[in-house]
């Protein structure tokens, strides 16, 4: 088991009641940003991902009109928002939603209304499991191909690092966590990966998810200070639909949510 200077006190999530989630009709109206316009590159649906204008978005002037998170968001994105609308699978509980592919992260209040969205570092292996006893691992001990950021659905609350520091714990057994943007080698060049335009250099974390610092302080915290919620990561290796069928079609067809035993005292995060 890690425990060192990075570690963090998990918490055990607190019981929540609250009334099932209303439709959110303004995400699931939203265009696409998948449906690219005809003579569009690949690559602008990785900028549309970033926040950034994709080619074709631009007024009469040719300057580029400001995105909306919603016009940033990914086809999967939207329907995973309009599927938890329809099932009330976050339980009254605010959720985030987590599209690894196109490295976005979206926080929901318990309504279903849109709180915040940022780009987000991911785990630098693709894939939606975790190997076994990944958790109980020395950091230097994960080899790069298992560095993965997992899939599913996972109750999270607000936990202590040793330093006091808050972090977003999803996944107790397997060591992932939601935080602030961590400063890693500088090599790495995390701040500057979050900066750029596309989610192709997002992939570069241990697995966890890393966040910009405000939006961290700003949206996250708030959004989870006095309650437990859910984190949805969606699937990069299999199909969203497949995982999570619309409601009388069989529901939740996958991912289950995480085990909430109390964990030691202190525990390694996967950064």
């Amino acid at each position: 088991m890690r425990i060192d200077t990075s570690g963090v006190t998990r918490r055990r999530p607190g019981a929540t009641t609250a009334s099932t989630l209303a439709l959110v009709a303004v995400l699931a109206m939203q265009p696409c940003a998948e449906a690219r316009p005809a003579n569009t590159p690949p690559q602008a649906s990785h900028d549309r991902a970033a926040g950034m204008p994709a080619p074709g978005n631009v007024d009469a002037g040719g300057l580029a009109r400001p995105q909306s998170p919603m016009e940033a968001a990914s086809a999967d994105a939207r329907y995973m928002a309009d599927w938890i609308a329809r099932s009330g699978d976050n339980a009254g509980m605010p959720y985030v939603i987590i599209d690894k592919v196109n490295a976005m992260v979206f926080v929901m209040d318990a309504d279903g209304r849109l709180a915040g969205a940022a780009p987000a570092l991911l785990g630098i292996a693709r894939g939606d499991g975790s190997a076994p006893g990944i958790g109980d691992r020395k950091m230097s001990a994960i080899r790069p191909d298992e560095r993965t950021t997992p899939a599913g659905r996972f109750v999270a609350s607000l936990g202590e690092d040793l330093h006091g520091q808050d972090i977003l714990w999803i996944d107790y057994d397997n060591a992932i966590a939601l935080h602030r943007v961590v400063k890693g080698t500088p090599a790495e060049r995390r701040a500057q990966r979050l900066q750029s335009g596309t989610s192709e250099d997002n992939r570069i974390s241990y697995g966890c998810i890393n966040v910009p610092v405000e939006f961290y302080d700003d949206v996250v915290h708030p959004a989870f200070a006095a309650t437990s919620g859910v984190v949805y990561i969606l699937p990069e290796a299999s199909s969203v639909r497949d995982a999570y069928r619309p409601p009388g079609q069989g529901g939740q067809a996958g991912g289950g949510s995480t085990r909430n035993t109390a964990p030691p005292a202190a525990v390694d995060s996967r950064r």
